[in-house]
């Protein structure tokens, strides 16, 4: 079963500093099992591990999960497929994560542009 394929309808990644699997899981449209099994075959995925093994994502691990969804639900990836994504030469150019970190900015700066028009 895919998950939902449009990365438009993801929500905006709040301003914290750490997120819980559960979070994320939200942010992502991703369920936690999924996360903690693309732990497994992702080496760039390390969350934070604190008191009783509990993870601990941060904002860069919560865009390389929606570059990671995107590559694997709306490209077509394979595991794979999506890991040589990510490792290659093409992942330092691959515009996907500047547009979510796009994205991201523009949805704070328009929380900024509420906060002083009231």
């Amino acid at each position: 079963m895919l998950e939902p394929s449009n990365n438009e309808e993801l929500p905006v990644i709040p301003g914290k500093r750490y997120f819980t699997i559960g979070e994320v899981s939200d942010l992502c449209a991703v369920k936690p099992h999924v996360l903690r099994y693309w732990e497994q075959e992702f080496p760039q995925l390390k969350p934070v591990k604190r008191r009783g093994n509990r993870r601990y994502y941060q904002r860069q691990d919560v865009i390389m999960i929606r570059q990671i969804r995107s590559l694997l639900y709306n490209q077509g990836y394979t595991i794979g497929g999506a890991r040589l994504q990510l490792t290659g030469d093409k992942a330092k150019d691959d515009g996907s994560q500047s547009q979510q970190l796009l994205k991201q900015m523009i949805g704070e700066l328009e929380d900024v542009l509420e906060v002083l028009k009231a």
